[in-house]
C-alpha cells in the first residue's frame, strides 16, 4: 500500500515534470499564487478574453500539487456553506441565481474539457447521499424537504428500493440524488487545465515559493514578480504566507483507494453510472467510483494540524487508513478482501463562518483572492476563476455580483484556542455519529451544540 506521495491520481498519471522556476525580478499585468484549480481557471479566462495580458502563475511545487490533484473528485453544485445565508444580506433572488451560476459551472467545466481535449474521466451521473440510520434519515428528509423550497436543486427523494437500485449501499434506509454532478480525475483536470492555460500564453513558474504578497508585488525565493495585478489562491497553504496565518483554517481529508474490483462486486454494487456517493453522518464521507472500477473513499482522518501545519506529501496516520476502511466495509459488504492500493491526505481552505470567502478585489490595493472551499472547490474553484477575471478586467457581468463577492469574515482565533475546538469538535461530532450507529433515533444535542459553535447551523 502507497502512503502519500501526493495521491493516487498522480501515481496514475505519473507526476509531471516541474517547469521552470522564475528567474530573477520580473513584470507582468496579472500575478497569480497558486497553480491549483483556482489560478489555473483564472489565467486561461483572462488569456481567453484578452488574448494580450502578461499572465505568471507563481507555484511552490507543480501545478495541481495541493487540493486541486488530491480531492475526492467531485465535480458538484454545492454552495460552500449554503445559500441561505445570503438571503438577508442579497435576498432570496440573488440566493438563487448563486446556486443556478454554480449548476451551470459544473457544464463550463466539461463544455472546457471537451474543448480544450483534457481527458479526465468526466462521467456526469449527479450527486447521491444516503442514510443509514434513523437519525440520518430524519436529517436527509429534512435535507430534501428544504432543498425543494428553492429553484435550481433539483432535489429527488429515493426510497430503499429505488436508492439500492442505484447503489447498494448496506442498511439504506433513503438516499437523495440530485443531477448537477460528475465524476472526475483531479489530477487529469489539474494536468490538462495547465496544458491548456500555457498554450493560451500565460507562463507558469514552478519550484517557485512565495514569501509575501503585497500590492502590486510578489515576493518569491527567485525574485519578485511586479504586477498590476495579484491574485492569491493558495486556499489550504495561505496559513503560510506572511501574516495570513489565522485568515483560513488548513483542514485535513484524507483519501483510500482499492485495487480494482472484478465485475461480479460491480454487479452487486449497481454503481456505475457515474454518480458520486456521499452520507448523512456528522463526519461525512465521500466517493466515487473510479473510471478503472476502483472505489476511492475519503473523509475527515486528523482534521487539523497544530499551528495551521501542513503536510507535503500526504503521508497519512496508519489509524485514518483503518477508520476509511470501515465505512468502505460497512457501506459495501462484498469489498472486504478487497486490497487497499494508496492512502494519501491533502489541506483544504476554511474560513472562520465555513461559508464561501471566495472572490474578491480590493480596488485599493489592487489585491483578489479566491479560496476558502471547506472542500466543494473542484466546481467552485471555476466559477471563481470567471469571477476574477471579470472583477480585474472591469467586465460587468452577471458573475461579479454574486453575493459571495468581496464577502469577508472575522479571522480565527490564535493558538491554542483553534486546536483545542477544532479538535474537540470533531471529537463531538464522532461521539454523535458512534452514538446513532448504536440506534440513536435522532441527532444527539452534541452535534448541535457543535454546529452552533462552528457557525454551521
Amino acid at each position: 500500500m502507497r502512503n502519500g506521495q501526493v495521491s493516487h491520481w498522480w501515481q496514475q498519471l505519473g507526476e509531471p515534470q516541474q517547469r521552470s522556476a522564475l528567474r530573477g525580478d520580473t513584470q507582468v499585468d496579472v500575478a497569480i499564487v497558486g497553480a491549483g484549480y483556482t489560478g489555473l481557471w483564472t489565467a486561461y479566462y483572462l488569456r481567453q478574453t484578452q488574448p494580450d495580458l502578461r499572465v505568471a502563475l507563481i507555484e511552490r511545487e507543480h501545478a495541481g500539487y495541493g487540493a486541486s490533484g488530491r480531492n475526492g473528485g467531485w465535480l458538484t453544485n454545492s454552495i460552500t456553506g449554503g445559500r441561505e445565508q445570503y438571503v438577508s444580506t442579497h435576498g432570496r433572488d440573488a440566493a438563487e441565481r448563486f446556486q443556478r451560476a454554480m449548476n451551470d459551472s459544473v457544464d463550463e467545466v466539461i463544455r472546457v474539457a471537451a474543448h480544450e481535449g483534457i481527458d479526465c474521466d468526466i462521467k456526469k451521473g449527479g450527486e447521491f447521499n444516503v442514510a443509514y440510520t434513523p437519525a440520518q434519515e430524519r436529517r436527509l428528509r429534512e435535507f430534501a424537504a428544504a432543498e425543494q423550497r428553492w429553484r435550481f436543486t433539483d432535489v429527488e427523494v429515493l426510497e430503499p428500493a429505488a436508492a439500492i437500485a442505484r447503489i447498494n449501499v448496506a442498511g439504506t434506509r433513503a438516499a437523495v440524488w440530485h443531477p448537477h454532478c460528475a465524476r472526475i480525475q483531479p489530477a487529469k483536470l489539474a494536468s490538462g487545465l495547465a496544458a491548456a492555460v500555457e498554450r493560451a500564453g500565460a507562463q507558469i513558474f514552478e519550484g517557485t515559493t512565495a514569501i509575501e504578497i503585497a500590492p502590486h508585488r510578489v515576493v518569491t525565493d527567485r525574485g519578485t514578480v511586479t504586477a498590476d495585478y495579484v491574485v492569491r489562491a493558495t486556499e489550504g497553504f495561505t496559513a503560510g504566507l506572511k501574516g495570513l496565518r489565522r485568515l483560513w483554517l488548513p483542514m485535513n481529508s484524507s483519501l483510500i483507494v482499492t485495487e480494482p474490483l472484478p465485475a461480479d462486486v460491480w454487479r452487486e454494487l449497481n454503481w456505475g453510472e457515474g454518480e458520486v456517493l456521499g452520507d448523512f453522518a456528522h463526519i461525512y464521507m465521500y466517493a466515487q467510483r473510479t473510471a478503472d472500477d476502483r472505489i476511492a473513499i475519503g473523509g475527515r482522518g486528523v482534521p487539523y494540524r497544530y499551528g495551521s501545519r501542513t503536510d507535503t506529501d500526504g503521508h497519512t496516520p496508519l489509524v485514518t487508513v483503518q477508520r476509511l476502511s470501515d465505512i468502505l466495509h460497512r457501506f459495501f459488504p462484498v469489498t472486504r478482501d478487497a486490497q487497499i492500493d494508496h492512502v494519501w491526505s491533502g489541506v483544504l481552505g476554511v474560513p472562520r463562518d465555513w461559508a464561501a470567502t471566495v472572490v474578491g478585489l480590493d480596488r485599493r490595493t489592487a489585491m483578489a483572492w479566491g479560496g476558502g472551499y471547506v472542500g466543494t472547490g473542484v466546481t467552485s474553484s471555476n466559477l471563481a476563476g470567471r469571477t476574477l477575471a471579470d472583477l480585474i478586467l472591469g467586465n460587468g457581468s452577471e458573475l461579479v455580483s454574486l453575493p459571495w463577492v468581496g464577502h469577508r469574515v472575522r479571522k480565527w482565533e490564535p493558538e491554542p484556542l483553534r486546536w483545542l475546538a477544532t479538535r474537540g469538535l470533531y471529537a463531538a461530532y464522532g461521539l454523535a455519529d458512534r452514538a446513532e450507529l448504536r440506534g440513536r433515533q435522532t441527532t444527539s444535542p452534541i452535534a448541535r451544540i457543535a454546529d452552533v459553535l462552528t457557525g454551521r447551523a
